[in-house]
């Protein structure tokens, strides 16, 4: 019996408040639970459980530490470490998805306190709102953007052109909060630590089994791939499938289910035969505001069923993604995975403002572009 996967059940108040919320609203809806399971996109919590393994991996082999020390050494202060850190985020959000750009940074961030005195909460939170601000800008920056780019016929080209002055003005926002934010003092590195190491093996096996899992993700057969690295985890190194957060796939299965019982609320879906004739600016606040409760992604796919694939509709869930802690699934992402509970309502501090400036900013620019 895994002990400690039980202990981080009983811990985990987010997953609680989920349940409760679940067995609230099916008070006020037909109570079928055979149709739940349809209701859970199981495509994503696959290819998140094998996100989530292979990023073990790599933290268990040590590189990240190796990285870590490397990367600290290069930089002289807090304010030029965290804008670096940052800026990746976002980079790497444009062409590997909101997801996958924090399932290496954050890791990375992690291990960089080992080496070095930096505010690590701060910095995931300014993380997990820059993929939201970087992954806003290509059609494969994030699991909305996909969607609304399959539908809107747009070119790759010109779907990144309609979303520029967005991004544009979100990163330049979060740059200027992070000068802000950190401050310019001298990075204070801990001494005495022994010299990092990393087993070359499992790292090589982790490269190995990412690219059987990205090849069974393209081909549709990623069921197969997680197999295939449960398997190869616990050939090489069994530990690695012990220590993931499995907890978290718990969260977002609920989090699904969760989201199917609030479409079936009658309030809402009279609301939402409303959708076709709102105004702009009716449809921008309709747009943000759901997806602060039921996250962008399956906002994104409910109003679909009402409007077209507009500029309007994409840059409104997009900015959706800041706010609450819903609002994005990576949100969720980066905050578990940095292990520390005040880190919940501390993102809020930032991310609320930031929602605020996003849709007055965001609503002028449309208005203008």
């Amino acid at each position: 019996m895994n002990l400690p996967f039980f202990h981080a059940l009983a811990r985990d108040r987010f997953l609680h408040l989920l349940i409760i919320i679940a067995i609230v609203i099916s008070l006020f809806v037909p109570f079928m639970p055979a149709r739940w399971p349809a209701a859970v996109d199981w495509h994503t919590i696959i290819t998140l459980s094998g996100l989530m393994l292979l990023t073990k991996g790599v933290e268990q082999s040590g590189c990240f530490d190796v990285l870590g020390r490397k990367m600290a050494r290069r930089f002289v202060t807090i304010r030029q470490l965290a804008l670096f850190m940052v800026l990746a985020a976002a980079v790497l959000s444009t062409f590997l998805t909101n997801d996958v750009a924090l399932f290496i940074v954050v890791p990375l961030t992690l291990t960089l306190k080992k080496w070095c005195e930096i505010p690590v909460n701060r910095l995931i939170i300014f993380e997990a709102l820059a993929v939201n601000a970087g992954s806003l800008l290509t059609p494969i920056g994030n699991p909305q953007n996909i969607l609304l780019w399959g539908r809107s016929g747009l070119s790759f080209i010109a779907f990144i052109e309609q979303m520029l002055p967005l991004a544009l003005s979100m990163m330049a926002t979060l740059l200027v909060l992070c000068w802000i934010c950190f401050p310019p003092q001298p990075l204070h590195f801990h001494h005495g630590d022994k010299s990092a190491q990393w087993q070359r093996r499992l790292v090589w096996s982790c490269l190995f089994f990412y690219l059987v899992f990205l090849v069974t993700l393209e081909t549709k057969q990623e069921l197969w791939g997680l197999g295939i690295l449960f398997i190869g985890f616990f050939i090489v190194a069994r530990g690695v499938v012990l220590k993931v957060d499995w907890s978290l796939l718990l969260v977002f299965v609920v989090m699904f289910i969760d989201v199917h019982l609030l479409t079936q609320l009658p309030v809402l879906q009279g609301l939402l035969e409303r959708v076709g004739n709102l105004s702009p600016l009716q449809l921008w606040l309709t747009a943000i505001g759901l997806s602060q409760v039921i996250s962008n992604v399956p906002s994104t796919i409910l109003l679909l069923n009402y409007v077209p694939s507009s500029a309007l509709l994409a840059w409104a869930v997009n900015v959706g993604g800041f706010g609450l802690l819903p609002g994005s699934l990576a949100n969720l992402i980066a905050l578990r995975m940095a292990g520390d509970r005040r880190i919940w309502w501390r993102f809020h501090l930032y991310s609320l403002p930031l929602l605020l400036w996003a849709a007055l900013v965001g609503y002028g620019l449309f208005l203008v572009s």
